[in-house]
Formats: structure tokens, sequence, C-alpha cells
């Protein structure tokens, strides 16, 4: 018997039990367009809101400062972009490094071609970003440095604090 074992629970993992019964009338009875007037849509939006609720409160948050999104890479898209957009005044400079997820990196390339300048710095043998190579990237224009905290495929782990400090 081959039994196979997974290894990749940064991208995806087993819903928890209490979860599942928590979602379980959304999966089946109670699913609606949470935008609509109607009665179903009016409940599926409280539960969101509920749910919206809930998180907020889990890390201290403002219930205005969560969005639900459908998964990691519309997220990494909105935060890159948006942050890009939101500062674009400010310089059009993005640095990232060369074994980030490819959600960002194409994300990256994409500003690319509407006139902002990535600066893609590389790793060491480890796949650890030197944080002086960090210093160095950092120009007046610069709006957004995008590094990784844990490479969810060699299992490095940035120096996030230091590079932050910076």
């Amino acid at each position: 018997m081959n039994k196979h074992i997974y290894l990749d629970h940064a991208a995806t993992t087993p819903i928890h039990p209490d979860v599942l019964d928590a979602m379980m009338p959304y999966l089946t009875t109670e699913y609606a367009n949470p935008s609509t007037l109607y009665t179903f849509g009016r409940d599926a939006r409280d539960a969101v809101e509920i749910a919206r609720t809930n998180a907020a409160k889990l890390i201290g948050a403002q219930p205005s400062e969560i969005y639900f999104t459908s998964g990691a890479t519309e997220s990494d898209n909105w935060a890159v972009i948006g942050t890009a957009m939101a500062n674009k005044d400010k310089g059009k400079h993005i640095i990232t490094s060369s074994i980030e997820h490819h959600a960002v990196l194409e994300t990256c390339e994409f500003l690319g071609k509407h006139g902002y300048d990535i600066t893609i710095l590389p790793v060491d043998k480890y796949g650890i970003v030197n944080p002086a190579d960090v210093r160095k990237a950092i120009t007046d224009k610069t709006v957004l440095i995008t590094i990784m905290h844990s490479n969810n495929e060699i299992g490095s782990i940035q120096p996030i604090e230091e590079i932050g400090k910076i």
C-alpha cells in the first residue's frame, strides 16, 4: 500500500472539523449572494459581517480593516498592486526577492510593464536575502519592499525583523 504524505500545508490544509461544522449551513442550505437585497442575500451578508467582526477581534483589528479574498494569489495581487498604486505619487520603485511566490513576482512583472522599476534581489545558497542588499536597493522612489517571511518550497526564513528596521 502506497501511503502519501502531504507536505504543502502552506498552500492549503485540511479544514478543521469545527470550521467545517460552522460552514456547513453556508455550503449547503444558506448559500446566497451577500451583495443582493433579497432576504437570503441579507442573511448571507450578515454572516459575512459576523465573520469579519470575529476575525478582527482575533487579531486586534477593526472590522473595516478585514477584507476577504478568494485566496492567496488574489491577496498578493491586491496587496502589491494596491500599495504600488496608492503610493505612485511618492515613487514607482518596488524591491522583492528572486524566490518570491510567482503571484508576487508576476505581479511585480506586471507593474514593471506599467512604469514601475522593479529590483529583484538575489538570495544566498540558503535562500536568504542579505539585508545589506535591501539597504543598497532602497531609493527615494521605493514605495514597497515585498519579501516573503518563509519560503514555502525551500523553507528559508528571511530576516524580516532586520529588513523591517532598515
